[in-house]
């Protein structure tokens, strides 16, 4: 029998994950069985079966892979000194994320964003990825607080402010956004980045006001 190659065997495994997303995000997890995504990826029982051995261990693949994704872009940014500024780094990381899920749609619409909202949705119930989640989530956390402290060490940014809040916005940000077009539709990433870059921008007048008054 002739050896399956490596390039094969991942081509297959990618096959199986691209179909149970679309099936996850158009139907959500409960409505979806395993014979779905059998007929979605058009494999036998014994192809599927193979790599993932059920429902939840797709959803956990699935889940892992994105925030893999997610946390290499962010810790790459991290090798920089001083990172990128947050307009640029968020849109940069979300635009390649967005850009590796592109052709998986549902409806003519990309499913990575409706698929996000299932997967939230789904920790309220399920254990395993709720936990996965949070870890996943915490490492994105603690790279991003490492970011913020290289700008307050570079003095782009008020050396004030709690490195974790700062995270904490900006991962809501980047989820929000993901929210926005599950809900209303795709939009373009730099949408996020003009809106980052826009908040940026303002003046805190309470602080220009108090140094014309010292000034004075």
């Amino acid at each position: 029998m002739a050896r399956v190659s490596q390039a094969h065997l991942d081509a297959r495994r990618r096959q199986i994950l691209d179909g149970a997303a679309r099936c996850f995000a158009r139907n959500g997890f409960h409505a979806t069985s395993m014979q779905d995504v059998l007929k979605e990826v058009d494999l036998s029982a014994g192809a599927v079966y193979r790599y993932f051995s059920g429902k939840e261990e797709l959803i956990v693949a699935i889940v892992g892979e994105v925030l893999g994704q997610v946390r290499e872009g962010f810790e790459e940014a991290t090798r920089n000194s001083p990172p990128p500024p947050p307009d640029l780094l968020v849109s940069s990381v979300m635009s390649r994320v967005l850009a590796t899920k592109e052709s998986v749609t549902v409806d003519g619409r990309p499913a990575f964003p409706r698929l996000v909202i299932q997967v939230w949705t789904e920790t309220l119930r399920n254990d395993e990825l709720a936990a996965l989640l949070r870890e996943g989530y915490g490492t994105v956390q603690e790279t991003w607080t490492r970011i913020v402290q290289a700008y307050q060490d570079a003095g782009m940014m008020r050396s004030d402010v709690n490195p974790d809040h700062v995270a904490r916005t900006m991962m809501a940000a980047a989820m929000g956004f993901l929210a926005q077009q599950a809900l209303f539709g795709p939009a373009p990433v730099e949408v996020l980045r003009d809106g980052l870059r826009a908040l940026m921008s303002v003046q805190d007048h309470s602080s220009v006001n108090l140094l014309e008054t010292r000034s004075n």
